[in-house]
């Protein structure tokens, strides 16, 4: 797709946070299957739902502009992805306390990117006029910030003492 116009960056980057999203899927799941931490678990658990929900919230609006959900490939969150898979869930770790604290980590940098891509296109629709959508994306962007602030809140409070 050539890039000409903002409605055109709208589209391109819904179809790459759509994109990101279906990477950072799989590798919740994974995450969520390696915690041993009862919160932590849930928390990737509460996770892997709110991306299926925003992936599906993202698809209809890609649709919606007469776009294929899957004509980009999120390179960047293929590199964050291979980082977790290897860091976290392949890794060598003796302690699952500490295997948690790299998940966090980890999950945390999926969202990171995910919170960029969220702000950014509520952005764009509120500039483009497309209200309805800014505020979908503004809810997506509210639920992905809440995610990680529980993320902080299980590091802190429970998996980096259990790692210590």
């Amino acid at each position: 797709m050539t890039l000409n116009t903002l409605k055109d960056v709208y589209i391109d980057q819904l179809q790459d946070i759509y994109s990101a999203d279906r990477q950072a899927l799989d590798v919740t799941r994974e995450l969520a299957d390696k915690a041993v931490n009862d919160d932590l678990r849930e928390a990737l658990e509460r996770g892997v739902k709110g991306i299926s929900e925003g992936m599906e919230k993202i698809a209809n609006l890609i649709k919606a502009h007469g776009a294929d959900p899957t004509d980009e490939f999120c390179e960047a969150m293929e590199g964050l992805v291979k980082e977790a898979r290897h860091h976290a869930v392949k890794s060598d770790i003796s302690d699952p306390h500490v295997r948690d604290a790299v998940i966090i980590t980890q999950y945390q940098r999926l969202v990171h990117y995910a919170i960029a891509g969220y702000g950014s296109l509520a952005a764009f629709a509120r500039r483009l006029g497309l209200g309805e959508e800014a505020e979908m994306l503004q809810g997506c962007l509210d639920k992905t910030y809440h995610g990680d602030s529980e993320m902080s809140r299980i590091a802190v409070g429970e998996v980096n003492r259990e790692a210590l």
